[in-house]
């Protein structure tokens, strides 16, 4: 419970220096929404369903990483533009690390879900589902940017983030993708430790 509540806090003052100045209120809102509505879901379902803290701990990883590009947006994050300007890049990748994020804690949020449901029991499908739905939460935010976009115009070019790359869209869906592939590969037999113990508490 305390080390929930530390990360709470963290959360929280992560939040708020996000949203001192950043570079635009819109895009700051749009990009800060998701960590916002998560925060009550998790809280919400607390007393019901519990993750467990290494789960827990990527969500904050994630939240924050939303946050910074709230705060700066996602074309525009400092140590980025140094990593582009010293390894002459074409642009500002930041966004990347969002998407990598995307696939990445999302794999473990469902794949935790579906394990302590007993939802799936054969490892291989446990897989391919988690992957699946990762890839479809991707072309879900894929289509919100879009409809986004749509509504509000040019407002939106910093919530896009595209930097006049064509192919960003299906970049960003395959950065997600492979995120969700990796967490899988480097994880699974550690998150299957930390959800057995979180069962014998």
């Amino acid at each position: 419970m305390k080390y929930h509540i530390s990360l709470v806090l963290v959360f929280c003052t992560a939040l708020l220096w996000s949203a001192i100045a950043p570079h635009d209120y819109f895009t700051w809102l749009l990009e800060i929404f998701p960590a916002l509505i998560g925060l009550i879901v998790l809280i919400v379902i607390y007393p019901q369903f519990k993750f467990t803290n290494f789960c827990y701990t990527l969500i904050l990883i994630h939240a924050v990483i939303l946050m910074i590009g709230g705060h700066y947006t996602y074309a525009e994050v400092p140590l980025f533009d140094w990593i582009k300007d010293s390894f002459h890049q074409s642009r500002n990748n930041y966004d990347k690390v969002g998407h990598f994020a995307q696939g990445f804690v999302p794999a473990i949020i469902g794949r935790e879900i579906l394990i302590q449901k007993n939802i799936v029991h054969s490892k291989a499908w446990l897989n391919v589902i988690v992957v699946s739905l990762c890839m479809a939460i991707s072309a879900a935010y894929e289509f919100l940017e879009w409809g986004v976009a749509a509504c509000t115009g040019e407002s939106a070019d910093a919530f896009l983030g595209t930097q006049g790359y064509a192919w960003d869209t299906q970049s960003d869906m395959l950065y997600a993708t492979t995120g969700a592939i990796m967490a899988l590969i480097l994880f699974s037999k550690y998150h299957n430790n930390a959800i057995a113990q979180l069962n014998h508490l």
